[in-house]
């Protein structure tokens, strides 16, 4: 049972509320260390030069989108086994799909509450205390 403080998380979304939201989402689960970035291409510098064990990603991003972030986390060997929740506001089973063949550990659908980020945590790092 990870603690939720002991897990740095990665906040990828390019609308500034949205990472707000999830970020307090994260702290009301309990977790301490939080970065973010505006776009895959921030996210994937920030990965390299400070790594996480969890990146929450929008999909529909400027520059380098979800699925093209996912895809160069997952061929980047150091960061390569990060877990990935991919968060969308279309639950279009296409993209999940494709997701799902570059290797994400979870998505999520826009709008989501705390409980249901969560259970979609707990459903890769196991429950959280």
């Amino acid at each position: 049972m990870p603690a939720a403080a002991a897990i740095k998380v990665l906040v990828v979304d390019d609308q500034m509320t949205m990472r707000a939201l999830i970020r307090s989402s994260l702290q009301q689960i309990g977790f301490k260390e939080i970065e973010d970035a505006p776009d895959g291409e921030e996210g994937f510098k920030a990965l390299l030069s400070r790594p996480s064990h969890l990146v929450i990603s929008d999909f529909n991003m400027p520059k380098l989108d979800g699925l093209s972030f996912l895809r160069a986390v997952r061929g980047h060997e150091p960061i390569r086994k990060t877990a990935f929740i991919m968060l969308t506001g279309r639950a279009d089973k296409e993209l999940v799909q494709r997701a799902m063949q570059h290797g994400v550990n979870n998505y999520i659908t826009k709008p989501f509450t705390v409980a249901a980020l969560r259970e979609k945590i707990e459903e890769v790092f196991g429950a959280l205390t």
